[in-house]
């Protein structure tokens, strides 16, 4: 079991101290009945930072766990903590406070997301510089997965490909392209050195799969490129799609995703939707 030390410890007692203070309602949760607990609950805290429940009770008995920047970041904004407590625990664990250049939040302009879902019947979605999908069609959602009805720490390729059942159900060659995306994963992250969402993307794929602790040490590295998925569909059986990867002038990062098939395929998901 990791050593406590006296900064981890006054981590979690401060922590500690600011979930007790916190009610349901000041972070938009349901109060719920028979509350006991006083405060925030512990998994209401993790949940809300996106990690898991073990960790940030790790974290609150003062465990020398050392989290990255982001989670840190991630419990300041769960916790409500002001401007001098957020860089106090940056201090703490990493000795000095974090860099005032934060990551802008991506957004999407109104005529993008009418492209996006004018293209339907052909699936089509939008991913930022983490892959998170920020965009897709009802073709898309009907193949692959309800992006908008997932949590939002949910609501990202990597994320579903590499931790959600259904994912391994969709790909047909969920192992190839598990195993390429993560190397696209890691060559977009060699372009963004010292960015906190990908590092905070990384530890979560990290303690979730075991797929990504195996397959990371190889350093596979693949580029972004277009060309042909099979998917698997409860109605539609086995398809084959091609798609086209097509990134935004007005931000690289974002990238837009367009697939297409053979008209009997497509008058398939027509009939689908």
């Amino acid at each position: 079991m990791p050593q406590s030390t006296p900064r981890a410890r006054e981590l979690g007692e401060l922590l500690r101290s600011r979930r007790e203070r916190l009610q349901p309602a000041d972070v938009g949760l349901p109060a719920g009945a028979r509350r006991r607990t006083r405060g925030l609950r512990r998994e209401e805290v993790a949940q809300l930072a996106a990690i898991s429940s073990t960790y940030y009770t790790y974290l609150e008995q003062g465990r020398e766990v050392r989290p990255s920047r982001q989670v840190l970041d991630a419990l300041s904004a769960a916790l409500r903590l002001d401007a001098a407590e957020r860089s106090h625990i940056h201090e703490l664990i990493h000795g000095a406070p974090p860099a005032e250049t934060r990551a802008v939040a991506e957004t999407l302009s109104p005529a993008l997301v009418s492209l996006v879902d004018r293209l339907d019947p052909c699936p089509a979605y939008v991913t930022g510089r983490c892959w998170d999908v920020l965009a897709s069609n009802r073709a898309a959602r009907a193949l692959w997965t309800d992006w908008p009805a997932r949590p939002p720490e949910a609501r990202n390729l990597l994320w579903w490909m590499f931790t959600d059942r259904g994912a391994r159900q969709v790909m047909v060659d969920w192992s190839a392209e598990a195993s390429a995306l993560l190397g696209r994963f890691r060559t977009a992250a060699a372009r963004h050195p010292g960015d906190p969402g990908f590092s905070a993307l990384f530890e979560r794929l990290h303690a979730a799969s075991p797929e990504v602790r195996e397959w990371w040490p190889q350093h596979r590295v693949v580029p972004l490129s277009s060309g042909a998925k099979r998917l698997r569909h409860p109605a539609l059986g086995e398809i084959e799609l091609e798609h086209v990867v097509l990134q935004l002038a007005d931000d690289p990062e974002q990238k837009l995703v367009t697939f297409t098939a053979s008209d009997q395929v497509q008058a398939r998901i027509s009939q689908l939707l």
